[in-house]
């Protein structure tokens, strides 16, 4: 689900749309699969990829006990680290305390050690 509305908001983007707007609402609310619809959407966007909003996304959800948000948080940062791993290994460092063990491990699980 979540690439299918990634891929609808990047064709909302290239119009020049607000496509985050979108998920920024999908963010905080109260069902957690449509939160991790939020986390994921921008998989596979690589240099499309807004940063600042994955990270702020990350950190957002970075408190919630939910396996399946922790897992999105981990596979979002690693998909984006196809892209730009020296960004993803200085947030993942940088906010080791906030994040969870699992979405750390995700996250670097193809970075070198």
């Amino acid at each position: 689900m979540a690439g299918v509305i990634g891929d609808v908001l990047q064709a909302e983007l290239r119009r020049g749309g607000d496509a985050h707007a979108h998920m920024d609402d999908a963010m905080r609310h109260t069902d957690f699969w449509l939160r991790r619809i939020a986390m994921l959407h921008q998989l596979g966007w690589r240099a499309n990829t807004d940063a600042g909003w994955l990270f702020d996304a990350a950190l957002a959800l970075a408190q919630e006990d939910e396996f399946f948000i922790r897992k999105a948080i981990g596979w979002a940062l690693r998909d984006y680290a196809r892209h730009a791993p020296e960004d993803v290994v200085a947030f993942t460092i940088a906010h080791r305390q906030r994040l969870s063990l699992l979405s750390r491990r995700e996250a670097l699980k193809h970075q070198p050690r």
